[in-house]
């Protein structure tokens, strides 16, 4: 039942990256790729606030394994950010590149621990 249950929440992922994705690159054409950096920054957020949810306050393993592993593991692209990086370095746009991957590593880790302090477990 519970690999059911991450189909069908990663069901839910994958369409839920697309839109905020394309909103967010409609929003601030740039070649820095907002949409995927939003994505990623918010689904670290999330996996924070989750992990922190079960280990502070109780959650079941199993509310973590259908959002984390099925949800969140189909909303975020760690394929995209990284063809996205190298794309922008083929393309000459190296500092581009350097940002967007050194940004998103250093966000990303920032948000997760952001989410561990809302959910009280840091």
């Amino acid at each position: 039942m519970i690999v059911l249950g991450v189909a069908i929440a990663g069901a839910l992922g994958a369409p839920a990256r697309y839109l905020l994705e394309r909103a967010v690159t409609r929003a601030h054409p740039s070649s820095f790729p907002w949409g995927t950096f939003a994505v990623n920054v918010s689904g670290s957020f999330a996996l924070g606030l989750l992990a922190g949810l079960v280990l502070a306050q109780g959650w079941p393993g199993d509310a973590q394994t259908l959002l984390g592993t099925g949800f969140l593991g189909a909303y975020t692209t760690f394929s995209t950010f990284a063809y996205e990086t190298v794309r922008r370095a083929e393309e000459g746009a190296t500092g581009v590149a350097v940002a967007y991957a050194v940004g998103s590593i250093g966000v990303g880790v920032a948000a997760a621990a952001a989410g561990l302090v809302v959910a009280g477990s840091w």
